[in-house]
């Protein structure tokens, strides 16, 4: 239905200009997309539902955002091109109508341990100026309040330009130029301290493998710089003598020659410091994680007290609090302090510095502090703070593009994100959501349903329409979106518990709570409240504890389900012990890749400034293998057809006959259990959905000998439908005798419970108590909780 209709029969004369109300897109058929066509209205709120992987991301994102993005790029001038990200053009036949797009996804702020809320929201820029107008006594410019920036002292000539090309010089001798950087930290807030035997086992030497630190192997290079800079290869560390040991671990850069090649040895304590300790925690590989928690301790810096600030930039005040108290206020108090400072001389910067920290309240992000790390926040957390810099925007007729934005939302919060897309709706913008939340997905103006099913059994339009017309519609959208959860008849008692006294982490206030093992216990709250704090504070370290939470997968193109899981290992050596040949051979990462296309599968054509070309290899016909490689076969299948098969079908193809192989099967089956039978094996890891790579990760982690499972909000990413899947999953999880604590804010998850525990009452320093204990029953005969009002208003009780 065109938009336009009911303005043409007020107003014979429509203007030319008004006639463009549609996005108009034809033959997309990017990943699962089975060449579809779709009219979406301007200016309207347009929800795209389905199933996860059922290709709304495919259709919103790798499409229409993606083919806005690739515009504007183009308007540049070749050279500006050349510094900017390639962009592919989609594979679609046809797109109209697109306006700018703005993209608001849940891709975690940069991982970088230097960037904190403050940082990336420009508040710290603001506070800094502000600080070097007002502060006293006066310290310097707006960099002597910044923790990234060192102070430096200059001395000899400097040269200044003039015009007419004339060269001014001048002597300076010890010249400051002040940074905010504390010089012991280096504004990291924390100093690092090496427990040395996490580093080396002092009984062996070198030779035999003494080191411990991921990426020392004395077979290649490293075992030759080693023995350059004259270390003995053969006899154990302990009996080093102190300057062996020096030169091993603390040697600054020094170039030697090793085999008439110029190389530079560093010690291993410099080495780690650069190449892992510059890295946050979070985005490390797992097994480089566990080595730095191990070997490495992190504590607060003490001469900074991990306020990250030299002295000189700590000592200036304004109404009696430095640069750094403002930063660990929480943002909501912070915006009450600046809305009673009143000064003409700065009343602009005023202004939009209490503009930007009451839309951090308005977005339901008040308890914040500005000096958390960015890196720390959640998915939900990372989306709403990028929200912030566009909600008052004076921009019109731009097409904002959301992922989930109730992601990490209680349903009381959820509320308040509805109001914000109406807002932005409102202004003249079109707004596109994908979404899963009934509560989000009855407020749209028009929906589009995708599936039927996901992988390859869906990427179809199933439906058009308003929610009325949804909700009548024979789509599994429809057909679940007033699903209501009931509580439980009858709950499982249990027979012990995990005790937690004191918990004080974060807005933790000295909390004492009982969590129940052999059962399904839920912890909930408003964002902000405290559960993270309180189940990965003082749970998670714990013996037996298996923490499933909310990080993203990392992996490159040629990373998929197979090499993700560990399911092609077991694969490789059945196929070499069928056929007799290394296991390698089945790896399109090793000696088996086709070597026109390094076992990518496809060709990539760099065309300078211009966007580079994706081609399928002519070769392998991107199958990614060497032919010879391809007639080894196992049970009748090739391991390209292997790779090629849904999990499903493979589950069968390794249960029975010649193909028999139970460790892959055991895999298999848990990627089955969560909901993936429908991806291949080989499905590159970057064409997943966001809930697809969540369960991925589920199926691999349940794999890990524990007695206690922890899920961060594992419905992130689910259709309804799904929901009935992982609560069937959980239920199993916890009959097989396993302990299973969720921290959620699904109804349906929060009424299948056995236990929940409730925090609150709101975020911040205004929650971190436990308002609530018991089951669901219980929960919603009280109501006298927030997430109790909402569960009875919810079960329709």
């Amino acid at each position: 239905m065109s938009i336009a209709t009911s303005s043409e029969k007020q107003s014979p004369a429509l203007h030319a200009a008004d006639t463009h109300d549609m996005i108009r897109v034809q033959g997309a058929r990017e990943n699962n997309l089975k060449d579809i066509s779709i009219e979406i209205p301007k200016r309207r709120l347009t929800v795209f539902t389905g199933v996860s992987g059922s290709g709304k991301s495919s259709l919103v994102f790798a499409t229409i955002a993606a083919e806005s993005q690739r515009m504007i790029n183009e308007t540049y001038s070749a050279f500006v091109q050349g510094f900017m990200p390639n962009l592919a053009r989609p594979d679609v036949d046809f797109l109209e109508g697109l306006t700018t797009a703005i993209i608001v996804d849940q891709e975690r702020m940069g991982a970088n341990p230097r960037s904190t809320v403050g940082t990336a929201t420009d508040a710290n820029a603001m506070l800094r100026i502000l600080f070097s107008r007002l502060g006293q006594p006066y310290v310097g410019p707006p960099t002597a309040f910044s923790f990234n920036v060192p102070t430096r002292k200059a001395s000899g000539v400097m040269s200044t330009e003039k015009a007419g090309g004339r060269v001014e010089k001048a002597v300076v001798q010890n010249q400051v130029y002040l940074g905010g950087m504390c010089a012991r930290c280096e504004g990291m807030g924390s100093v690092s301290d090496f427990d040395l035997t996490a580093l080396y086992d002092d009984t062996k030497s070198l030779a035999e493998g003494a080191l411990t630190v991921p990426g020392y192997s004395m077979d290649g290079w490293y075992g030759r710089l080693f023995e350059g800079m004259g270390l003995p290869m053969d006899k154990p560390i302990s009996t080093f003598t102190k300057k062996q040991l020096e030169t091993m671990l603390y040697a600054e850069p020094t170039k030697i020659k090793v085999e008439g090649i110029n190389l530079t040895f560093e010690g291993i304590i410099p080495k780690i410091q650069k190449s892992m300790l510059s890295k946050d925690v979070e985005a490390m590989q797992p097994h480089v994680r566990r080595f730095v928690e191990s070997a490495i301790t992190f504590q607060a810096c003490p001469e900074c007290e991990g306020t990250r600030l030299s002295p000189e930039a700590r000592s200036s005040r304004i109404r009696g609090k430095n640069i750094a108290d403002l930063c660990e206020m929480q943002i909501s108090d912070l915006a009450g302090w600046i809305r009673e400072f009143d000064e003409p001389s700065v009343a602009p910067l005023l202004k939009g510095l209490r503009h930007l920290l009451d839309s951090f309240a308005e977005i339901g992000l008040g308890y914040l502090s500005l000096d958390r790390p960015a890196g720390t926040l959640s998915g939900g957390e990372a989306q709403r703070t990028k929200m912030i810099r566009h909600l008052g925007s004076s921009l019109t007729d731009v097409t904002y593009v959301f992922d989930e934005p109730t992601i990490g939302l209680h349903p009381h919060d959820i509320e308040r994100m509805n109001q914000l897309l109406l807002q932005l709706r409102d202004k003249g913008n079109t707004v596109l959501v994908v979404e899963h939340k009934p509560e989000t997905i009855a407020i749209a103006d028009h929906v589009v349903d995708l599936g039927p099913g996901a992988g390859t059994k869906g990427g179809n339009v199933c439906f058009e329409g308003s929610v009325e017309e949804l909700r009548g519609s024979e789509t599994i959208t429809g057909h679940h979106l007033d699903d209501r959860a009931a509580v439980k008849d009858s709950v499982r008692r249990s027979a012990s518990k995990l005790e937690v006294r004191g918990a004080s982490t974060h807005n933790l206030q000295d909390v004492d709570v009982d969590v129940p093992l052999g059962v399904l216990c839920v912890v909930t709250g408003v964002a902000g409240s405290g559960k993270s704090s309180l189940i990965h504070g003082s749970v998670a370290g714990r013996d037996g504890v298996v923490v499933i939470d909310q990080g993203a997968i990392k992996g490159s193109r040629r990373s998929n389900p197979a090499t993700y899981t560990g399911l092609l290992e077991p694969i490789r050596k059945a196929f070499a012990k069928a056929n007799d040949v290394k296991p390698a051979l089945f790896s399109s990462n090793s000696e088996g890749a086709c070597p026109t296309c390094n076992g990518a599968g496809v060709i990539f054509t760099e065309l300078g400034v211009m966007a580079t070309v994706e081609s399928t290899c002519e070769d392998c016909e991107g199958r990614r293998f060497q032919a010879s490689v391809l007639e080894y076969t196992l049970g009748g299948r090739n391991i390209a057809e292997v790779l090629a098969m849904s999990m499903s079908e493979a589950a069968v193809f390794f249960s029975e006959g010649e193909a028999r192989t139970p460790a892959a099967h055991k895999i298999l089956d848990r990627l089955v259990d969560v909901g993936l039978g429908y991806l291949t094996l080989g499905q590159p890891l970057t064409t997943l959905s966001g809930g697809e790579r969540q369960r991925v990760k589920l199926a691999t982690q349940m794999a890990e000998k524990g007695d206690v499972y922890v899920l961060d909000e594992p419905t992130t990413g689910l259709h309804l439908a799904d929901v009935e899947n992982l609560l069937g999953l959980l239920d199993r999880l916890v009959d097989s005798g396993k302990s299973v604590i969720v921290i959620e804010h699904h109804q349906a998850v929060m009424a299948h419970a056995d236990w929940i525990i409730d925090l609150g009452p709101g975020a911040g320093h205004d929650g971190g108590k436990v308002v609530f204990e018991g089951t669901p029953a219980e929960l919603v005969a009280a109501s006298s909780t927030l997430t109790g009002k909402h569960l009875a208003a919810y079960i329709g009780s």
